[in-house]
């Protein structure tokens, strides 16, 4: 699972940074709408982070919490 969510992080990533090139291409001047495309972008970036950091404290949490109570 956390394998998993580190590709789709990755994965978004580099989504994202494809339809930032292709944005810069396809409207070299500012323009509203291509800065509305990129922040989409972004924010699905930053929601695959947010789903990935879940995963790895619902994975990793319970044996570190197991460890932190159990330590004297």
């Amino acid at each position: 699972m956390l394998i998993g969510a580190v590709a789709i992080v990755w994965m978004a990533e580099f989504l994202n940074t494809a339809l930032e090139a292709v944005v810069d291409l396809a409207s070299p001047e500012l323009n509203p709408l291509a800065r509305v495309g990129k922040d989409v972008g972004a924010a699905a970036v930053l929601i695959a982070a947010g789903a990935a950091a879940a995963i790895g404290f619902l994975v990793l949490g319970p044996p570190l919490w197991a460890r932190l109570v159990a330590s004297p």
